[in-house]
Order: C-alpha cells, then structure tokens, then sequence
C-alpha cells in the first residue's frame, strides 16, 4: 500500500487517517472532458423509460400523474442556503441554490429507482424477447399480461443493498412478476429490512459490510441461471438508468429561466456510496453541458471510497481499510470500503472533486433543512448540503473557481445538491434523528 499511500499525498492521507472533513480535489480532471468518447449512451436509458411509461403507469398509480415517468422536483432552498451562507473576505458570490428531490421519487422514495427501475425493465424487456413472448416493435404494456409475468416469476432479481437499492429492485420486480432476493449488511438498518419484507421481498442477511454482501449474492447468482443479480459495482443498466436522469434535471433548470453556459455554469453536489447513482448522474451531466457543469461528490469521513480510489490511481482496487478506516458510519446507504471498478475510472477523469463529511453535520444538516424549509431527508441524503459551502468558503474552493476563471461569473452560478433518499423512514426513527441533529 505505499505507492497508494504516496499517490494519495502526506496532507490527504492525514485528514482522511484523522476523519478529519476536507474538499479534495482531483488533479486527472479537465472540465472540458464530456467523457462522449465512452461507449455508455444515456439515451439508450431514455429511450427505454419512455417505451416503458405506459407499462409503469398501470403498474404503479403512483406515476399516472407523469405518465409513468419517474420525476422528482427540484426546489429552490434559499433560507437554507441563507442559513448556511459563508461569511468573510473572499467569499464568492452566492449564485441560487436548488435541491433535486429524489428523496420524494415515487414508487421508491430514493435515487436507487432510476437504476434500479431500469436494470428490471431491460432485463423483462430481453426475456420477454428471447421466450417470444414480446416482440420489437410491441407496446410494453404486454409485459402486465398474465402469461409474460408468469414466465418472469420463474427468474428471480437479487442484489445487495443497505436497504434502498434492495427497495427500488425488489418494488420493481414484483410489480413486474419477478420474485426479488435483497442481500443485506449486518450493518443496514432494521427498519429497511422490515420494510422489505413487508413488501414480500425475500431478505438474507449477511455477517460483514455491503462489500460482503455483494459478493454473497453475486456468488449465488453464480449457481442459478434463472437468478439474475444486480450488481451495484459494475452494472452498466444502473449506471445508464442514473445517467438519464441529466437531461431531466436540465430542463427543470432551465424552466426555472437560468441558463447553463459559460456565463452560468452549474454546480452539483451528490452523496457517494458506492458510486453507480452518482457516477451515472454525473456522467450523464458532463454528456449534456461539458466544460459547464461541475460535480463533487460527498462522502462519509469514515467511508471516502471514491475518494481514496481515484486519489490513489484506479490501476489497482483500494479500499478505505487499507488506509486504516473503519467504514462504519450512520449513513449506511453511503457506508461503503471499495468504489466501483466501473465508475471510478470514469470519475477519475470527469469529477472535479469530492468533499467529506462527519455523521454529526449529517444530523445537524439534515435538521437544518427541515428547519429552514420544511423538507425532510435522511441523514445520508443530507451529505450533499455542504457542498456549495466548500466551494464558495474554503481556500481550496476559490483556488479551483479561480483555475478555471469560474470567479467572475460565480453570481449567475446554479448549485443543485441531490438529495437522495428519505420518503420512507418511518415517523419514530424520523424523530430519532431529529433529536440527534439537535444536539
């Protein structure tokens, strides 16, 4: 581990050793870099959501109202944003900060239905096909007949999840006829696990971390043909299932009237587990806008995954134990040791940084905005909330708005922070992290 103790540097390994919060920032990346040379195309995502609206529509009455279409809002947050408002010499201008709902994206309530919704949908779209049961060209609302779904039920959607994921998949796949397996962590929540198996969703619980649990289920759908698992590390289905989602906040941005262009770049903040739902966003983002967006992730202090991977080289696995963390932190949707060996190359080339952040600001973060806009989110959806602050209030922050002669045009910036998930927390553990924000 000593070239990946070098690579990291003496300052960054010491903040990440001592858990201490810091903005770093990748030293591989050029704004200008719209990763179009990768072989993912979001609009092959796009194309298969909108030939599945219909079909989502009867299956979820949640979505009628979009048509089947899976959308969250994107709200202005100005007393927040006022609340957390930098003081001082040399801040730059503030910009319009604005929060990407998905806390409150129907059906799941978190980030993890675009990935997961899709990654189901492809996969009935390709059974259906290859039984002939579904042809090319046929309306997917096919996919509801009796006949289809009693062929889907004989294949089982598995994936491990510290609960969200696990949700989105296994909502989807029953809606679908699918029977749904979630490999759980010792370390996710007790009331994710009942919630899923309230839904009649088959949980197994693993010994270990979600790393462990990954590998449990992607092991048994080894044994199994008619197990198909949901690999959260390297699926390219999650990960376009994500990426569709740009275009979707682009033109909510831009019904709000503030362009995205040199003059008015965007900034966007996303909290980072593993990195699929991140990942996907980002580099779907950098498709759409190039050189005018710019995207951070936020993790965990204890958990800094896509961190530690992309500051040490992404030639060879590095998890956040080799550097003497623990992984263990109350955002368990975030609490992960190794980043994704799809997407942190991706990363390493079009994130422009990551910040990190202790479970008490996740508490007090999250409190905050409740406080301040009556919107309330799990405390791992709040990792995100800091983000505009780092930029705009840190030494470090200014140096990357100047390197890029972002400083002048800062005024007409839009900050968007996406906030992932917290619709379904029940009202008790919702008073419960009420009362550790206030403290």
């Amino acid at each position: 581990m000593m070239d990946a103790h070098a690579a990291l540097g003496a300052e960054t390994l010491q903040n990440l050793r001592e858990r201490r919060s810091q903005l770093w920032l990748s030293p591989t990346h050029d704004p200008a870099d719209d990763g179009r040379d990768l072989p993912y195309a979001p609009s092959a995502a796009q194309a298969c959501f909108e030939r599945c609206a219909g079909l989502l529509a009867r299956l979820f009455p949640e979505l009628a109202a979009t048509g089947g279409r899976l959308s969250s809002p994107l709200s202005p947050i100005p007393r927040l944003q006022q609340a957390l408002a930098s003081a001082g010499a040399g801040s730059a201008p503030e910009g319009a900060w604005f929060l990407k709902r998905d806390d409150i994206l129907p059906v799941a309530g978190s980030v993890k239905a675009r990935g997961g919704f899709h990654e189901a949908l492809v996969l009935a779209e390709r059974l259906a096909l290859e039984a002939g049961l579904l042809q090319a060209d046929n309306d997917r609302l096919r996919l509801a007949e009796p006949s289809v779904r009693q062929y889907l039920g004989r294949h089982t959607l598995s994936v491990g999840s510290t609960g969200n994921l696990g949700l989105a998949i296994g909502l989807i796949g029953a809606g679908l006829g699918f029977r749904a397996a979630v490999h759980m962590s010792s370390d996710a929540k007790t009331w994710k696990k009942d919630r899923l198996r309230q839904r009649g969703i088959e949980v197994i619980e693993h010994a270990g971390d979600y790393a462990a649990a990954v590998a449990s289920g992607r092991t048994a759908a080894l044994d199994d043909p008619a197990i198909h698992f949901v690999d959260d590390e390297r699926s390219e289905a999650l990960f376009l299932g994500y990426a569709a989602a740009a275009q979707e906040l682009l033109d909510q941005i831009q019904a709000t009237g503030r362009p995205v262009d040199a003059s008015h770049p965007l900034f966007v903040y996303l909290p980072c587990g593993v990195g699929g739902a991140p990942g996907g966003i980002s580099y779907g983002l950098k498709r759409l806008l190039g050189p005018h967006v710019h995207c951070f992730f936020a993790e965990p202090v204890a958990s800094p995954c896509m961190l530690v991977q992309i500051a040490a080289g992404v030639a060879h696995p590095v998890s956040v134990h080799d550097i003497g963390l623990d992984n263990r932190t109350e955002a368990d949707g975030l609490a992960v040791g190794l980043a994704s060996p799809l997407v942190a190359p991706i990363m390493a080339r079009l994130l422009a940084g990551v910040f990190t952040v202790d479970d008490d600001t996740l508490f007090r973060d999250a409190l905050l905005l409740e406080q301040t806009e009556g919107m309330f989110i799990e405390p791992s959806a709040a990792a995100g909330l800091r983000g505009p602050r780092w930029l705009l209030g840190s030494p470090r922050g200014r140096r990357y708005l100047q390197r890029h002669d972002l400083t002048p045009v800062m005024a007409g910036a839009t900050h968007v922070v996406w906030s992932t998930g917290g619709a379904l927390v029940p009202e008790d553990i919702r008073a419960q992290f009420r009362a550790r924000g206030a403290h």
